[in-house]
């Protein structure tokens, strides 16, 4: 960034080149008139780089078929199109309900917000800088951002989509552990450096487990693979699709326990009728935000007590093959799930010996040559090591989600701050907003909140 002012004074400055960041600057655009000022700020060189699309590994697909993933609610076949672009519009069918490698959907967004930029007669500039703090400019009703690199840059409004950070690993004596000893799943190259012949505890159960056990399948791992988690439950398959014959509707004035209950008999008449149990979910997906904003708040607490986990391996399902792949390595003995807590670490001569305490009250120690932290994303803002939450919260200007998760919002996705006030001017897009809405960073939520941020904000900047 130059030290001219004027490229330093923006309309709209989105925070964050993630997926979440990229595809409001897309809608942004799209929608914005000749003379409008677009910045998008992210401290790394590759754009839509985040970590569900940031691997360059063929092995890590798309969790949804192809046909579920266009950056547009008006193009539903618009990520389908890019893929037949390359491979053809013979092979159109077979794409559409293809799980894609997950590294094709970065190239798509980076292709489309090219495309954008392009057909745009807004002004758009991309700043490799890391925002650290936000203040308010007195009488001008703008905002002023602090960047890393010691500079400024003023805004009519912000659009805070800054992503997911790692939980750490969840065991005593982890600090002390040697360099190395302690992968995040998301590190997929340092995931593909593990040798071949190494016994590996990967603690979690979920998607990044997945990845993480993807990754050494495909380097031929050899060694015995420990999968630990306080559940003991694997992601579960996604099936053709179909939808069950049961008004979904009916579930949003139940409290939670019916609801548990009417989803089980649900499935079980889906069987009778010869569906899979996921036609079910299929039925209740366009409803998963209504059904938790209608829950109370203590069956929302219920809800992240005794249900969440059960929810996620039923809602978040994997490729089929994927779900193969994992049955077939559990079936030769070289995966293993153990259903426990992680207790301690600690280096025991050239191995780490890992302590766990499991539901039986029995304890089970495993001699491993690496762990894998998969525990899965902070979803408390305050410990996610962010400098520019930790400004928003000290400052007054966000709090906490309900519950703790995430930062607040209002429906339409305008930052709260500590007085339970609406900021028109900061919007927030993605994994933050989980507290307020829960199904939050799964494509058809995570444009829509993008182009509605993008929407609301160009409106604000012509006031």
């Amino acid at each position: 960034m130059t030290a001219d002012q004027s490229l330093a004074d923006f309309d709209i400055a989105i925070i964050g080149g993630g997926a979440g960041g990229v595809l409001t600057a897309i809608h942004a655009l799209r929608l914005a008139d000749a003379g409008a000022r677009i910045a998008l700020i992210e401290p790394v060189a590759r754009l839509a780089q985040g970590v569900a699309y940031a691997t360059t590994h063929g092995e890590h697909l798309l969790n949804v078929p192809a046909r579920r993933m266009s950056a547009y609610k008006d193009r539903p076949d618009d990520f389908v199109d890019f893929l037949v672009a390359s491979e053809g519009e013979d092979a159109r069918d077979a794409i559409a309900v293809a799980y894609a490698e997950r590294r094709r959907y970065g190239d798509y967004l980076r292709d489309r917000l090219q495309l954008a930029r392009s057909g745009s007669a807004a002004h758009f500039e991309v700043l490799q800088d890391r925002v650290t703090g936000i203040d308010g400019e007195e009488g001008s009703g703008r905002l002023r951002l602090q960047l890393e690199s010691g500079t400024e840059l003023r805004a009519r409004g912000a659009v805070l989509a800054v992503g997911n950070n790692p939980k750490p690993l969840p065991a005593r004596g982890a600090a002390g552990l040697p360099a190395g000893s302690v992968l995040e799943a998301w590190d997929f190259d340092a995931i593909k450096r593990i040798p071949a012949e190494a016994e590996i505890c990967i603690a979690g159960s979920g998607l990044s487990m997945v990845d993480t056990v993807l990754s050494l399948a495909a380097n031929d791992h050899r060694g015995r693979i420990h999968v630990l988690s306080r559940h003991a439950l694997l992601p579960l398959p996604h099936t053709k699709h179909a939808v069950a014959g049961f008004e979904a509707e009916t579930l949003l004035a139940m409290p939670l326990r019916q609801r548990m209950r009417a989803l089980r008999e649900a499935a079980r008449d889906a069987e009778r009728q010869g569906l899979p149990w996921q036609a079910v979910m299929e039925t209740a997906r366009p409803l998963v935000r209504e059904l938790w904003c209608t829950l109370s708040y203590d069956e929302q607490r219920r809800f992240l007590r005794h249900v969440v986990r059960y929810w996620d391996v039923h809602r978040h399902r994997i490729a089929p093959q994927v779900h193969a792949q994992l049955e077939t390595l559990q079936a030769s003995g070289q995966l293993r799930l153990h259903r426990g807590r992680l207790q301690t670490v600690a280096r025991e001569g050239t191995r780490i010996r890992v302590s766990v305490s499991m539901r039986d009250r029995r304890s089970l120690e495993l001699d491993v040559d690496r762990i894998v932290n998969a525990t899965g994303v902070e979803m408390r803002a305050q410990l996610m090591r962010n400098p520019l939450l930790s400004d928003l919260l000290g400052k007054g200007f966000a709090r906490p989600g309900p519950h703790g998760i995430g930062i607040d919002t209002c429906a339409e996705g305008e930052l709260v701050d500590a007085q339970g006030r609406n900021l028109p001017a900061i919007a927030v897009v993605g994994s933050l907003r989980i507290g307020r809405l829960w199904e939050s960073i799964a494509v058809p939520e995570l444009r829509g909140q993008a182009e509605t941020a993008a929407r609301r904000l160009l409106a604000h900047a012509r006031e």
